[in-house]
């Protein structure tokens, strides 16, 4: 029987690097108004096993739309903080994927003197580059986002520059780069034009570049873009033309290929997935689809909080895991394209700290359900949603995403959170076995989210209430509720910000004694460390 008593947490707590620091300025000790939480954790055994590249990014392909932004991924900067997110997937691809067209001009890519035969630290942009193509992406995402508006999309042309610069860009972070070819190349009878693809593919092997592969972007949306229907059963044939053409190749041939990307299951989006599963299952090595919680041009600071909304995941979730079951059992399961809002994000939402509940939430469900990996839009580039922001400065979710990489293992476990009225709602709660590369066998990991404006109090089982904590808690740079809408973020108590552009603020966690409470703010995010949990399932 859980002990009622209130245990407040020592004044004087440790970080991991030993020095003592006042532990009540940083967790609220005035909880006792706020939410009771208690939890039950079953530490015994491992129920699911995700990829250690679950917590993955994207790119998206606009950033092709005119390739001399493809240059910014010279930047060390953006390279310095891209490693931190690694091991992960990038997958290069979206709307644009499906209107690009690899048009081979040797000379250009002389002429910009980067190629992947230099080294990681041989390939540097100059700065007065650099800071001329921040100032001009202004501009330019102005103009892409006038065209998703009006759905008028153009042509675009990428020559072996844009491949290098990925591959490059990939390999010296290690990120798995996964580069996404146009569907919309068909022939008279709808079937898929690979022309274009092979001459991309012998020019990728030419370089003996390793990668993986999709085909097409939301094929569910194809005739608003483009006027072109495609059903899912042709697409799960021109996938089996793919992975056919890519067995031709010595260095494809094991590689992966991955698909359809389809929309979040509504009306024939589910027919789609069915039928290309039919025709092309034995194609792909994992199934992929979409998920944005809610529209980026009419959402609201309430939906970014809304239970509600972040239930629909789950309703999502287990509709594409009923159907990949029924038609390819075992075959795994992607978000391969996945934010808070489509259509770009929403503006003054899915950049600041309150984009951060969606997002958590998304990996420790996604995790918990069953999805193998989660790929987010978008790392760089055009809308709302990104982890940089356009001076190449980290936003909240991007040292929320750090902090997840660092802390989190891929074993989930079984936890339960009940409240006063039954099971916790905006006190949100996920447990893994902690990153064996930062802590010992044993150590697990609760990673929690308070969506209320009260403060919450934790009640840990006896089991778990005799470890050490390390604390690691994400609030906005701003107090109350205006503090949702910031583009900072503090850790236990200190804004992050870069030292300079290859060095991270002090990014370690507050050590806490044991006790049978954890407080968690108000509008707060947190991953608690239980580093003498001794968990069997973690060792």
């Amino acid at each position: 029987m859980k002990s009622v008593l209130l245990l407040v947490l020592s004044f004087c707590s440790y970080r991991t690097d030993g020095s003592r620091v006042r532990g009540d300025r940083y967790f609220n000790r005035s909880s006792m108004g706020g939410h009771q939480v208690d939890l039950d954790l079953d530490l015994s055994a491992v129920f699911r096993r995700v990829d250690p590249r679950f917590l993955s990014v994207t790119i998206d392909a606009s950033l092709a739309a005119q390739e001399r932004f493809m240059l910014l991924l010279g930047s060390q900067k953006i390279k310095f903080l891209s490693e931190a997110l690694s091991p992960a997937f990038l997958r290069f691809g979206g709307t644009r994927q499906d209107f690009m067209v690899f048009t081979p001009q040797k000379s250009r890519q002389q002429k910009a003197g980067l190629t992947a035969d230099e080294s990681c630290d041989a390939v540097q942009l100059p700065w007065w580059l650099e800071q001329q193509l921040k100032q001009d992406w202004v501009q330019q995402q102005q103009i892409l986002m006038t065209e998703e508006l009006q759905r008028k999309y153009h042509r675009i042309q990428f020559s072996e520059l844009t491949v290098d610069l990925l591959h490059s860009f990939s390999s010296c972070t290690g990120f798995d780069l996964i580069f996404g070819l146009n569907a919309l190349l068909r022939t008279s009878d709808n079937s898929w034009n690979s022309s274009n693809a092979r001459t991309l593919l012998q020019y990728c092997e030419s370089r003996q570049y390793r990668m993986s592969w999709e085909l097409g972007n939301e094929p569910n949306s194809y005739e608003k873009k483009a006027g072109i229907r495609v059903d899912g059963y042709q697409l799960g044939l021109d996938f089996t033309r793919l992975r056919k053409i890519m067995s031709e190749s010595k260095l494809y041939r094991d590689t992966g290929l991955y698909g359809p990307d389809v929309g979040q299951p509504r009306d024939h989006r589910t027919d789609i997935m069915k039928g290309f599963l039919q025709s092309g299952a034995k194609a792909i090595d994992a199934c992929t689809w979409h998920h944005y919680y809610v529209n980026g041009r009419d959402t609201s600071l309430e939906d970014f909080l809304d239970p509600e909304v972040f239930d629909t995941l789950a309703l999502k979730i287990n509709e594409v895991l009923e159907t990949v079951k029924l038609e390819s059992p075992g075959k795994s399961v992607w978000l391969g394209e996945t934010s808070s809002a489509y259509g770009g994000g929403a503006v003054g939402l899915s950049d600041t700290f309150v984009a951060g509940f969606m997002w958590l939430d998304k990996l420790g469900l996604g995790a918990k359900l069953g999805l193998d990996v989660v790929m987010r839009q978008v790392l760089v580039g055009s809308g709302s949603y990104h982890l940089i922001d356009e001076d190449l400065n980290p936003l909240p979710d991007y040292w929320l995403s750090v902090l997840y990489k660092r802390l989190v293992g891929p074993e989930v476990l079984k936890i339960q959170a009940v409240s006063n009225f039954g099971r916790s709602k905006r006190v949100r709660m996920y447990l893994h076995c902690a990153n064996k590369k930062s802590y010992s066998n044993g150590a697990v990991v609760l990673i929690s989210m308070n969506l209320s404006k009260k403060p919450a109090r934790i009640s840990l089982p006896a089991l778990a209430s005799s470890s050490t904590v390390d604390a690691f808690v994400l609030q906005s740079d701003q107090p109350g509720e205006e503090g949702l809408y910031s583009r900072s973020v503090k850790l236990n108590g200190a804004v992050l910000k870069m030292v300079d552009d290859k060095t991270f603020p002090d990014l370690s966690g507050v050590r806490l004694p044991p006790a049978e409470h954890l407080q968690l703010p108000a509008y707060s995010l947190a991953f608690f460390v239980l580093v003498d949990a001794k968990a069997t399932g973690c060792r």
